[in-house]
Formats: structure tokens, sequence, C-alpha cells
């Protein structure tokens, strides 16, 4: 922790009065960081950091924000200090230098995506001029265009139709799309309701999790971060704790992000398991350690047969699928977009998660 036991009364007491203490002449009021969001498990550890008081001089709140670009725009306007998000808006945010930098890789879809093609489509090549179901300008998207290009077939043959998943799903039902990406619980319902229907790609595929395109990711507005250094690398670590607290306690810490994202903590399970291993579901959330190894800023490498310092690959693979489909205009450094220093610092200063 980052307070003695005797500071963390007094902020608990700081806290349950809704006060101000002043003792002479020092003030002590609970600095202020504000996280945004979308309503999804894989974000619930601020809402873990926040009852277990693991910040316990900061006020943490989430708030439930289910268009990224709403939060990015906030966060550009100096409204919101940290942004929990899928891991694809950094090169974006760097084409309109916006201060947003991805801190730290977050969960990796292990299963949760999958690309499913109806029952007449027998072979990639039938794809050709056909439309196909993703979120454009996401990373269903790109996922939809690796899997063409590795099966012979140009990424723009296809017509990408933008729809969100009850959409896409339901475009798949209804035969107006011939394959689509879809994430749990989407994918699962759509090959039950089509008989013949079958996943030709999985995140739970080895070369997906290698690659670890479909992820979340964690951003920072980078003015915030240089003005309030301190209270950055402690909400972060309050973050990663959360998700320690987690993996040990996975019953109650669910319920805690159920209550939070006022959802079910069946469907809360689904998303991030029962066990606390990351495993036994679709997402795997990532320690601090592996996170910082996937920064490069610790020894030894992510799992999934990541390697070490794979997220300036990751950026530049992004990257270069936006200048793809016509998203960005060009390749950006990968400082435009990414910030590994904070995670550095935790480490260097002995932190381990």
């Amino acid at each position: 922790m980052w307070k003695s036991w005797r500071s963390q009364l007094f902020m608990a007491f700081v806290v349950a009065t809704g006060t101000t203490v002043a003792t002479g002449t020092t003030t002590l009021a609970k600095e202020q960081v504000r996280v945004a969001g979308l309503t999804w498990p894989g974000y619930g550890w601020w809402y873990i950091a926040k009852e277990k008081n693991l910040a316990p001089d900061l006020d943490i709140s989430y708030q439930a924000i289910e268009d990224p670009f709403q939060s990015f725009s906030l966060m550009s306007s100096g409204q919101v200090d940290i942004v929990s998000s899928t891991a694809e808006f950094a090169p974006i945010g760097a084409s309109q230098d916006m201060p947003v930098r991805m801190f730290g890789y977050g969960n990796l879809s292990h299963g949760t995506d999958k690309i499913i093609v109806r029952p007449e489509i027998s072979s990639p090549a039938d794809l050709k001029g056909k439309k196909v179901a993703v979120m454009v300008g996401g990373l269903p998207q790109i996922m939809m265009g690796i899997y063409l290009e590795e099966n012979g077939l140009p990424f723009d043959s296809v017509e990408y139709v933008n729809v969100i998943m009850d959409q896409a799903a339901a475009a798949m039902i209804g035969g107006t799309v011939a394959a689509a990406e879809l994430w749990e619980p989407f994918g699962n319902q759509t090959l039950k309701a089509i008989p013949g229907s079958k996943v030709v790609a999985s995140t739970a595929d080895a070369k997906w999790a290698s690659n670890a395109l479909i992820a979340d990711a964690h951003f920072i507005n980078a003015d915030w971060a240089k003005d309030k250094r301190e209270t950055a690398l402690k909400a972060l670590k309050a973050m990663y704790d959360a998700i320690a607290y987690w993996k040990k306690n996975p019953a109650e810490a669910n319920k805690i992000i159920a209550t939070g994202m006022k959802m079910s903590v069946e469907d809360v399970e689904l998303v991030i398991g029962k066990d606390g291993t990351g495993l036994d579901s679709g997402l795997y959330p990532y320690t601090f350690m592996e996170a910082a190894q996937f920064c490069g800023v610790a020894p030894g490498n992510p799992p999934f047969g990541q390697k070490n310092g794979q997220m300036v690959d990751y950026y530049k693979l992004t990257n270069e699928w936006w200048v793809k489909f016509g998203t960005v205009e060009g390749e950006y450094p990968p400082e435009k977009g990414i910030d590994c220093s904070l995670l550095k610092d935790l480490y260097d200063g002995g932190y381990r998660g």
C-alpha cells in the first residue's frame, strides 16, 4: 500500500464524513481521478479499486460511456484522465494529435471473438464480393482484413457492413451478410440459430493469441500524466492491485464488478470467468508484470507466445491497417500513441503487482 494503515484509517474517516479535514495549516483531501469506459466487465477493476480502497488518497470515479470516441474526446478536452477501451485507438489519436497515450495492454480476447460464416460459404474464396458484418473502425474490421489476406483474398474484396453486435447477429441470421466478426454471447447465439454455420477464425487460436490483435487497453491523458505524475502512478497501481485482488478473490470481486456495472454476476463470469485464472472464459486480464513485459519495461515474455516489447509492434500493426482502410492518412511514430514510461516507473520503483 502507498499509505500506512494509520493513514488509511484517517482517509477512510474523510470519505465517511464527506468532509475535508484540516490539521493545523495542512488540508488533506482526496485527489480526483476520472476514468471512462464501456459497460464491460473487463474494465471493472476500477470498481474493485474503489470498493476495496486500494488508493486511499484518491477519489477514483468510473463513468460508463458506450461510445469510445466520446470518451477520447472528453480526454482531449481535459475532462477525463484515463480511458479503458479497445486497443486500436492509439494510431487514430496520434493522427489527430490528441493527448491520448496507450500506457498498458489490458485484456486479451482469448476465444471471445470469432469470425463466423454462413453455411453457403464453403471456402474463403466464396466471400469475394459478399457483405461481411464488422465494426468499421474497430478491431473486428482488422481481424476480418487479416483473415481475408491470409487466405489469398484482398482485404477490400468484400463489402464491410458497419453494425453493432446484435445487428450483426441479426444480419447473419437473416442472410443479408455472408460472414461476421462476432463476440460473445452473439457468436454462440448465431451458431445455434444457423445450422451449418461455422467458425473459421477464433481468438482462441494460437496465431491470434500470439499477434494479440483483439484486446482491451488502458489510455491516459498525456498532459494530465505529466502534470500529475504521482497521482497517475497511484491510480495505475490501484488498478493492477485490483486485478491481483480479483485473481485471489474472484467470487467477491465479480460481485463488486457486477454491482458497479449494473449487470448480473453470471454475465460478469461469462466474460472474465469464475476462478481468477483468466483461462476459464474468453477474456484474459493482464497482470502488471504481463503488461510491463508487453510494454518491454520488465524482463521476460508475456503469455500466449507474445514477445517482450510487443506493444510497439502492435501499434505499428494497427497503424498499418488503418492506413489500408483509409482511417488515417499515414504512419505515426509510436511515441505519438503509446507511453510505457508509467509502467516503467512502477517497475523501477519496485512494484510487481
